[in-house]
């Protein structure tokens, strides 16, 4: 049975529309709350967001909701998303909860969840959740409703654990860096870290006002950063996104490093140390060709995952592999978190520049990605895949590609668009054949 509120990264949706309301988040807490009630013991929720101005509203009714199933709920604030994950399970909650739609603007927002162990729920934990939202919520007695409190530590404790994910004996001394925090969720933890291992710290992206986030900045926009490493001389720029789980990396020229070229890093590095398990790393289908010919090179594998984090830490857990990612710009480093954590991968990066010495435009372009073109076709209603005409001109690229590249097609699981993209030696037909795919997907969408 297919889901209707959950997608690959929890629900999300426009603000005040259908489900992203705040009454469908009451729901959404009395459902997830009556599942993780288990046991006598006292329940507790860790709620997490970032600095849509919709938080607060989306905040309040999950608290509600919680607490009139009978769990009481701890407030971390606007935190990152691997902070909700790592407080889930260091506090021994039942349940986490992060409220943001990531790198969507700000009209948009999400929730995630997270279960005791700090991971994302499984599908079968959210179908079960979903079956709940369809029933009359089991609400506790006067004397068992849930209680609410501020947990003013979060903040500190997060710092601290990421600190402990870079060798005692790296310092950042000398480095100077600049860091877009995308107006979000990282705002103040993450240039903290940065200047509390020695490095000089230049900051934007750091005044969310509700509506700012994801604004011309951060991992969808790295324009300002761009521009900001080149004329201020730094020696790295580090771009997260609202809630922090992604990274892309601007090199000192000003050129990005997207998230294949940073696994291709961290994997390398794990390696040469001894610490990378699976002899490989896990990436998605969406993954430059020239990522998995540079991993061949080294002896390494590169296994392939349906789009989404949580499609990456499956195959991860799957195949005993502890370094994953995407190429959008999560990374998945399971020695150090349970979820994407764009901190975490940036400090891994940092002290890999720091140990060897070479300038950022060296180190990080580690391969030459095969030519990719990516193009997204925006469509109203149904399933324009499921087309003759679709079906069939996929078939002929397919085919045209079949011993030079790759064609990955794709519906996007947060937003009713159909993704095309194909990579290959040839630049030119690749172009030729994503444009193709898209006309036919115009024409059927309308």
């Amino acid at each position: 049975m297919a889901k209707k509120f959950f997608g690959t990264d929890g629900i999300r949706g426009l603000t005040n529309t259908h489900p992203m309301t705040a009454e469908i988040a009451m729901k959404v807490g009395q459902a997830a709350g009556r599942h993780f009630v288990r046991g006598d013991h006292r329940h507790r929720v860790v709620i997490g967001k970032d600095t849509r101005l919709s938080g607060y509203m989306m905040e309040n009714a999950l608290v509600a909701g919680f607490t009139s199933v009978g769990m009481d709920v701890v407030q971390v604030g606007p935190m990152p998303t691997p902070a909700v994950a790592l407080l889930t399970r260091s506090m021994r909650a039942d349940l986490g909860v992060m409220i943001s739609a990531s790198h969507n603007p700000f009209h948009d927002n999400g929730i995630k969840l997270f279960g005791p162990d700090g991971f994302k729920l499984s599908d079968e934990d959210e179908m079960k959740i979903e079956s709940y939202l369809e029933e009359d919520a089991q609400l506790a007695e006067a004397a068992d409703i849930g209680r609410a409190k501020r947990f003013e530590d979060a903040r500190g404790r997060y710092i601290h654990a990421i600190k402990m994910s870079l060798p005692e004996h790296i310092r950042l001394d000398g480095l100077k860096i600049v860091c877009d925090c995308a107006n979000g969720a990282a705002y103040e933890v993450a240039p903290s870290v940065f200047w509390e291992l020695g490095a000089e710290v230049i900051t934007i992206g750091v005044s969310p006002n509700g509506l700012n986030i994801n604004d011309k900045c951060g991992s969808t926009d790295v324009t300002a950063l761009q521009e900001t490493v080149v004329a201020s001389g730094a020696h790295i720029g580090i771009a997260l996104d609202g809630d922090a789980d992604r990274l892309i990396v601007v090199d000192e020229k000003g050129q990005i490093v997207d998230g294949d070229q940073l696994m291709a890093l961290i994997g390398w590095s794990w390696s040469r140390n001894g610490l990378l398990r699976g002899d490989g790393i896990v990436a998605t289908v969406m993954s430059n060709l020239g990522l998995e010919r540079f991993l061949n090179s080294q002896n390494l594998e590169l296994v392939r995952a349906k789009v989404g984090d949580r499609y990456v830490l499956e195959e991860m857990k799957k195949g005993g592999f502890n370094v994953g990612g995407e190429q959008s710009g999560h990374m998945i480093l399971l020695d150090h978190g349970t979820t994407g954590d764009g901190t975490v991968a940036a400090l891994q990066v940092m002290g890999e520049l720091v140990e060897s010495g070479k300038p950022a435009s060296e180190l990080l372009h580690l391969f030459d990605p095969v030519p990719q073109l990516l193009k997204n076709v925006r469509y109203a209603s149904g399933d324009p895949l499921a087309d003759e005409r679709v079906k069939s001109a996929i078939l002929d690229a397919e085919q045209e590609l079949e011993s030079s590249g790759r064609l990955v097609i794709r519906a996007s699981g947060t937003e009713p668009l159909i993704r095309v993209m194909a990579e290959g030696d040839n630049s030119e037909q690749v172009t030729q054949v994503v444009d193709r795919i898209c006309a036919v997907v115009e024409e059927v969408a309308g």
